[in-house]
């Protein structure tokens, strides 16, 4: 029979056993870019594709406005390195304007105004950057930020911030679980600042992260709507005299 020093010991080793074993992960860091490549130069629009009408270069980041006397309406400039599939994306976005609105198009393709289904009628003087597809969603506001929407299409809000839903052909969009509430998750979003947002494209999973919190999970299992492949776009939509700041484009494909 062991006694209760013998006892002492062995539940004492293993609990340093497993202490050893089972470890917590290391922290994000978002300035980590290993194995990741630069979508951006800092000081030229080489690979980027959008009206200098309404894009420019300004204080080493990508910046589009739109003022009252030449309005943008919604508009885009796409990077022309590549259609990425599976990948992740991190950028650091800042809007200015009380009616600034903003998001990253990816998996997207060009679109016709005939093909426009839903959402902000694009200015046709900008036609050919119109875009539809997913959008990891960003206004001034924080209204729609970190929600997934589908630019282009009847689907329009699929994720709302703080929720994981699940698309299937035939049915109705369905919520498998919550993140958290929206206005307790919103606060972790810097308004006129700042914010690092982070995307995870991988299979038919799609994942929004702000500052280093998830806001939106979806899973499109409708085979007739989701889209595997596609183009990456900045947006810029509002009215009034708004400013979409974007700097530290980093795309790692998976």
């Amino acid at each position: 029979m062991f006694s209760l020093r013998i006892l002492t010991v062995l539940i004492l080793n293993a609990s340093i056993v497993f202490s050893q074993r089972f470890t917590q992960p290391d922290p994000i860091d978002f300035n980590d870019h290993a194995g990741w490549q630069s979508m951006f130069d800092g000081s030229t629009l080489k690979d980027w594709d959008g009206s200098p009408e309404v894009w420019r270069v300004e204080d080493g980041g990508i910046v589009g406005e739109s003022t009252t006397e030449k309005p943008a309406g919604t508009t885009y400039i796409i990077w022309r390195g590549g259609s990425p599939k599976d990948f992740e994306l991190k950028v650091e976005i800042k809007l200015e304007g009380n009616s600034a609105n903003s998001g990253i198009q990816y998996r997207s393709s060009h679109a016709e105004a005939s093909q426009v289904k839903g959402g902000p009628t694009p200015n046709q003087k900008f036609a050919k950057w119109n875009l539809r597809g997913y959008q990891a969603d960003f206004d001034y506001a924080n209204r729609y930020s970190g929600q997934l929407y589908e630019q282009g299409t009847p689907r329009g809000i699929i994720a709302w911030r703080g929720q994981v839903v699940r698309a299937e052909q035939g049915r109705s969009m369905r919520l498998l679980s919550t993140l958290g509430d929206s206005d307790s998750l919103k606060a972790f979003i810097k308004v006129g600042d700042w914010n690092q947002m982070h995307v995870i494209a991988r299979g038919n999973t799609l994942i929004h992260m702000l500052n280093g919190h998830v806001m939106s999970i979806f899973i499109d299992d409708d085979p007739s709507m989701s889209s595997s492949s596609g183009v990456i776009g900045l947006q810029i939509e509002g009215g009034g005299h708004v400013k979409v700041s974007f700097r530290n484009l980093w795309l790692k494909n998976l």
